[in-house]
């Protein structure tokens, strides 16, 4: 009997000096900011003891921190109650995380308090209790856009997902296009010509820039930074301009962030040969957590934007939606908050569908997209007949240069058809879901392109003519 109560008592003490042994392993990957190994031990810990503070305090930064801020939320609120030192403050980012931003800017102003009183720097906080101030005012004012969309994918290969038109021009890794060894998360974006790059690159003070280059004489030339506020924040990255060839999109971090990258965008004025003050997208585009890689495809009406927001670690969502023609937004004041909380977060797609119609049509040409062959396997750059025994698929195939100066122009009419006949659609698509004074103001802009887009059709028509009447006239 003697013997069973002092192995009982030998196999107590292995266990509290194992426990004890996994809970300093624990503390020590916490200290380390490695999360996900010491989540596992103390969610073991603050199931044994729910009142302990401290273990509430560490579980509930875990979660926070591997993207699980509903998780965490009632582990922070139990520390603050236990009055756990830096409980405010991680409850705060929690809230924050979690689009509560009221309950962000007083647990924020509260944590500010405390440091005050025990003489201790706030900078830092205050610096974070400005960002939740700005998230709120950004809550009031999130874009009616539908959503037709999402994906999750590999991080490390995320513009593999990115079907977008040669018209659009080109996305690659910058590992990819400059055939670089060290692993660089920065991306290249080449125009429809071919003739300019838009990049993200590492500078010699360590953080990332955007840079552009020209392509003469089939040589890209040096790169040199963007003029301008693009490059002030503390990384720039994933430029994409849009045919316009003056309004890019790209992504940073620093102050004007809602968190981690957010998407802004900005224009290039040719009478400063510099670019105007970036504004940020806003939500339902950015979020508390990476945003970027923003592209707006003219040439299929459909938009692309990557988030790793709610995503683990290595994984992010790319979100497909229907461009706006016009920025909307939705009446906050006479919304449910939490219905605001969702429509920001993208919480559901559906919400986001007011018009069947609309989302039927996008998800038509963006199921297109996805079934396109990649430029590497298309057998041929276009189809154009020129008589009932011959079609041209190649730009060698013309021998009149005076048709294929025409036919260039032929593809720039049909560039400019499809942008201004998706413009049409997207008016439409408004003119519907508008009160009797904004059609009244609608009408005059929808009579307009749809006279520009009948223009477009018969001059395509004309030109086309034209480009059959040059080539077969060059047998002559």
């Amino acid at each position: 009997m003697k013997k069973i109560h002092i192995l009982f008592f030998l196999f107590c003490l292995i266990s509290v000096s194992a426990l004890a042994q996994t809970l300093e392993q624990a503390k020590a990957f916490y200290n380390k900011g490695q999360y996900e190994k010491a989540k596992p031990v103390f969610k073991k810990f603050v199931k044994a003891q729910p009142a302990n503070g401290n273990y509430n305090l560490w579980y509930g930064v875990c979660c926070l921190k591997t993207s699980e801020p509903a998780v965490a939320l009632k582990y922070l609120e139990t520390a603050v109650k236990k009055r756990i030192p830096g409980g405010q403050l991680y409850l705060a980012q929690t809230y924050n995380d979690l689009y509560y931003f009221d309950d962000a800017i007083k647990h924020y102003e509260e944590y500010i308090s405390e440091l005050i009183k025990r003489k201790r720097p706030t900078g830092d906080a205050e610096k974070l209790l400005e960002k939740s101030r700005v998230n709120l005012r950004m809550l009031k004012g999130v874009e009616e856009v539908c959503i037709i969309d999402s994906f999750v994918v590999d991080k490390d290969r995320f513009l593999e997902a990115y079907k977008i038109s040669p018209e659009s021009g080109e996305l690659f890794s910058y590992n990819d296009f400059f055939q670089n060894k060290e692993e660089e998360e920065a991306t290249v974006y080449e125009t429809e010509l071919g003739n300019i790059i838009y990049y993200g690159e590492r500078q010699p003070d360590g953080k990332l820039s955007i840079l552009s280059r020209d392509k003469m004489q089939g040589e890209w030339g040096k790169g040199g930074l963007l003029p301008g506020n693009i490059n002030e924040a503390v990384n720039a990255n994933y430029p994409y301009v849009l045919t316009d060839g003056l309004t890019i999109y790209y992504a940073a971090d620093g102050e004007k962030s809602i968190g981690g990258y957010d998407i802004f965008v900005t224009r290039y004025n040719i009478n400063t040969d510099t670019y105007l003050m970036p504004e940020n997208v806003g939500m339902p585009f950015n979020s508390p957590h990476n945003d970027y890689m923003f592209v707006i495809d003219e040439f299929n009406n459909l938009g692309w934007f990557a988030s790793d927001r709610y995503q683990p670690d290595k994984k992010v969502c790319i979100y497909v939606f229907i461009p706006n023609s016009s920025k909307r937004v939705y009446n906050y004041e006479a919304m449910d908050t939490k219905k605001a909380i969702q429509l920001a977060r993208i919480h559901s797609l559906k919400d986001t569908w007011t018009d069947q119609n609309a989302v039927s049509d996008a998800k038509r040409r963006l199921q297109a997209a996805l079934s396109e062959k990649p430029q590497a396997e298309q057998t041929h750059d276009f189809e154009f007949v020129i008589d009932d025994n011959t079609t041209y698929y190649q730009w060698s195939d013309f021998k009149s240069p005076q048709a294929r100066n025409l036919f260039s122009k032929y593809r720039q009419l049909e560039k400019d058809f499809r942008q201004q006949q998706n413009k049409l659609e997207n008016q439409r698509s408004q003119y519907t879901r508008s009160n009797d004074d904004q059609k009244v103001k609608l009408t005059p802009a929808i009579l307009e392109l749809e006279k520009r887009v009948q223009e477009l059709s018969d001059e395509i028509e004309r030109t086309a003519i034209e480009v059959r009447k040059a080539e077969k006239g060059n047998h002559k």
